[in-house]
């Protein structure tokens, strides 16, 4: 499973960040970081939990 983020429609919230912080963070310009594309095992519940969160739709799971 890989996480991907739409930057254009992402405006750095953090709720992500709130569900996944192994995963997800904001750097010193406030925009979205992620830790790697490809979703640790122990995290794809966080993570899926994270994308359907997400108020603007910005992050997208692939498989």
């Amino acid at each position: 499973m890989e996480i991907d983020v739409d930057r254009s429609l992402c405006e750095a919230n953090a709720i992500c960040v709130g569900f996944a912080p192994e995963v997800f963070d904001l750097d010193d310009d406030e925009e979205l970081v992620l830790a790697s594309a490809e979703v640790p095992q122990n995290q794809v519940e966080r993570v899926t939990q994270a994308v359907a969160s997400c108020p603007k739709n910005a992050l997208l799971i692939r498989s």
